[in-house]
């Protein structure tokens, strides 16, 4: 067994919070301070974000050093009954030092403003045909298990289907406490290499799906002109009830000075097929301001972690291997059930970490 060591940028991280966090104690005991409320409230405000950050990162670097006396206790000693106890001892602390490392990442990770906004998952089938579907259909349903795991609501918007079980285009929003800031950059091509169920030779192939994932707009964010839409209806398609195909209740919008357009046609009704395409439309023109003023700030950055770059590959799921590789942080999983499952949290906390690095590092 190894010895757990801190991830050397993280402990800088936490380093840096630590000596802050006394820097600030000292200045609220100072007469400056107390004698100004401004600079009270200031201060006062700046240690209430940064305790939680010192706290758990006390509790994590004592959790290392148990850890490290543990593994002393089973490499020492050649009692049966000590040994066991070391390694029941062991196997707990690194299940809490995992648990601990990614509370410290989240909490290091600065607040975006737009991160408790509900989220709005768009999920497309790529390249690969109809196993592209399959994997679209797999990426929704790794989604709409995270949200259950997080106590998220999914209100879906639009599903147009393929095959049995395949997806060609999915969009929901996911609403609930930080969920864009979870799910922002999950944004991008994600690639499966697996053997389809359809192919007799046992050749893998390699398909993709892309997901964008967009704030939900709401209407203080950005005017719509009326007179830059164009609202078209038509009549329904597949499969919705009696009535679906037989009326033009489906609506496509275009926004005539960018060129987006978006279908709606999951509704009986007109309206709120109409309703739903414009909620769409609103946070797509928000993702698109957004991206504009991140890449303004930011232009000579070298990943694409944070942008929310659609033209990227992002992630790779490897069905033999039992592997999924995030290729903008360099990380790899063996655990692609669990992954598919929902259990993206480690990844999520790793992007969001070094997102921040990113930005604070200037893009360099």
């Amino acid at each position: 067994m190894k010895t757990r060591t801190l991830d050397p940028k993280l402990d800088e991280r936490l380093s840096e919070a630590e000596r802050r966090f006394q820097e600030v104690d000292e200045a609220l005991t100072s007469r400056e301070v107390l004698s100004s409320p401004d600079k009270l409230r200031e201060y006062g405000q700046e240690r209430s974000h940064l305790q939680p950050v010192v706290a758990s990162g006390r509790e994590l670097r004592s959790a290392l050093d148990e850890h490290r006396g543990a593994l002393e206790v089973l490499e020492g000693s050649e009692e049966a009954d000590l040994r066991a106890m070391a390694e029941e001892e062991i196997a707990r602390l690194e299940e809490r030092i995992d648990e601990l490392s990614g509370q410290v990442r989240d909490l290091l990770a600065p607040e975006d403003p737009l991160s408790d906004r509900a989220a709005v998952v768009e999920i497309r089938a790529g390249t690969g045909g109809d196993e592209a579907g399959l994997f679209a259909a797999d990426l929704m349903r790794m989604y709409q298990h995270l949200a259950e795991r997080q106590g998220w609501s999914i209100e879906l918007m639009s599903l147009s289907e393929g095959i049995p079980g395949s997806v060609k285009e999915a969009i929901f929003t996911v609403r609930g406490r930080g969920v864009y800031g979870r799910l922002r950059y999950e944004s991008g091509v994600h690639r499966v290499q697996r053997v389809p169920a359809t192919e007799g030779q046992g050749r893998i192939h390699t398909s993709a799906a892309t997901v964008a994932v967009l704030p939900e707009a709401e209407e203080v964010d950005l005017q719509i002109d009326p007179q830059d839409l164009r609202i078209d209806v038509f009549r329904s398609s597949g499969p919705g009830g009696q009535s679906v195909n037989t009326t033009d209740s489906a609506v496509r919008v275009t926004h005539i000075p960018t060129g987006l357009v978006v279908s709606c046609q999951d509704e009986k009704s007109q309206h709120k097929n109409k309703a739903k395409a414009l909620k769409v439309l609103r946070s797509r023109l928000l993702d698109r301001m957004v991206a504009e003023r991140e890449a303004e700030r930011a232009r000579e950055r070298k990943t694409q972690v944070g942008t929310g770059d659609r033209s990227a590959k992002i992630r790779t799921y490897n069905f033999p291997q039992n592997r999924v590789t995030d290729h903008r942080i360099g990380v790899t999983l063996y655990q692609l059930e669990d992954v598919l499952d929902g259990h993206i949290d480690e990844l999520i906390s790793a992007l969001r970490l070094a997102a921040e690095e990113e930005r604070l590092g200037g893009g360099k």
